[in-house]
């Protein structure tokens, strides 16, 4: 199976050069790696050029020259994998919070699924016992919100370890998306859901990141759930028109 992981990076320097090796040992010789930097002051995108050279062929790199964004960088990055041969689109951090030595399993569960979604909250997975109650509260309350709002048929709505069928993908209108933050992953499902997407869930624990800075508080994920519904109204504006 040719799959390509869209990889979005912003002051990964340490983390890119550690991840690579590993995706590139996996037992999937069809894994190629597209790594969309936006532009990081700490030098991820010579990184990543300098890996790319290290694994010709496997390491493609885009260097983002407009607005910055997690939903910005997955559109970029899946319009380019797209117009290449991926028979699969798959989407993760960069930061060893998804592991990677669970991407053969979501490979796998394509086989009844049209999306595979690695899942801390369902039985097997987890997240980092070191967060603080406040984090863990906070994410599940998220996930239950958005889910409950936008009747979502998965546990873990705000997580982005993904493979996409190319087929799935190339219905659903991501360039449309109203969100660019965090909350452009629940609306990309939600827009899977709309084009009547199969879905699969493989437990993942869900470790937080050794090296560099996180990305991620509370404010960010407060706004993505108030954003719920800002989605929802968009899309049923769209419905009665």
């Amino acid at each position: 199976m040719k799959i390509t992981l869209v990889l979005p990076t912003y002051n990964e320097a340490e983390n890119l050069p550690k991840l690579v090796p590993v995706l590139m040992d996996l037992p999937l010789p069809g894994l190629r790696v597209l790594v969309v930097d936006d532009l990081s002051p700490d030098g991820t995108g010579q990184v990543a050029e300098d890996l790319a050279r290290q694994y010709p062929g496997r390491i493609e790199v885009l260097h983002r020259q407009g607005p910055r964004g997690l939903g910005s960088a997955y559109v970029f990055g899946f319009e380019h994998a797209l117009r290449g041969d991926a028979e699969t689109i798959a989407q993760m951090d960069c930061d060893f919070s998804h592991p990677p030595e669970k991407l053969p399993e979501l490979v796998a569960k394509l086989a009844d699924s049209d999306l595979a979604l690695g899942s801390r909250y369902i039985p097997g997975g987890g997240v980092d016992v070191n967060w603080p109650f406040w984090r863990k509260a906070l994410s599940r309350w998220a996930n239950f919100y958005a889910r409950s709002i936008l009747r979502l048929p998965v546990h873990d709505v705000t997580g982005a370890y993904r493979l996409w069928r190319r087929e799935l993908l190339e219905r659903v209108p991501y360039q449309e998306a109203v969100s660019n933050g965090y909350v452009f992953l629940v609306e990309m499902l939600y827009l899977a859901k709309l084009q009547g997407a199969r879905f699969g869930e493989v437990p993942i624990y869900f470790a937080d990141r050794q090296f560099g800075a996180s990305k991620m508080n509370m404010g960010v994920q407060l706004e993505a759930a108030l954003r719920v519904w800002q989605m929802v109204w968009h899309y049923r504006a769209r419905r009665g028109s």
